[in-house]
């Protein structure tokens, strides 16, 4: 993968080194993560993934593009967007029936799982001075 003009969530990054699910939650609802989109050309579709024999898809999420790469070094140019908390949210709400689990940076250096309705819960928590 070419050097990303993506920037990295130091804060997302942080909170999967002490694998603090709190933290992860913070972290995705005051900054952004790196979310892979299909390699087809000039889609902006989710990339997510399915596990041999699953039926349904787990979403990865990631602190950086370089952590991406990690997890598929034999692809060439990766596609991504940095995802804020209202597009996590939408994209949760309109495929969680569909996903499995979330993933973090799953090829390392700190992987973490979440339940998507548990995240989905954690976005839209109402109370701690932030809007949904």
């Amino acid at each position: 993968m070419a050097k990303s003009a993506l920037p990295e969530s130091k804060v997302l990054a942080a909170a999967l080194e002490a694998q603090d699910a709190a933290a992860v939650a913070f972290a995705l609802r005051n900054d952004t993560a790196v979310v892979p989109l299909l390699p087809a050309e000039g889609s902006t579709q989710v990339r997510v993934f399915r596990a041999p024999g699953s039926e349904r898809y787990t979403l990865l999420l990631f602190s950086s593009a370089a952590n991406y790469a990690l997890m598929l070094p034999q692809e060439g140019e990766l596609k991504a967007l940095l995802y804020g908390r209202a597009q996590l949210v939408e994209f949760l709400e309109l495929h969680l029936d569909s996903l499995e689990s979330v993933w973090f940076d799953v090829a390392g250096p700190h992987p973490m799982q979440a339940d998507p309705l548990e995240l989905l819960t954690a976005l839209t928590l109402k109370g701690d001075g932030g809007e949904p």
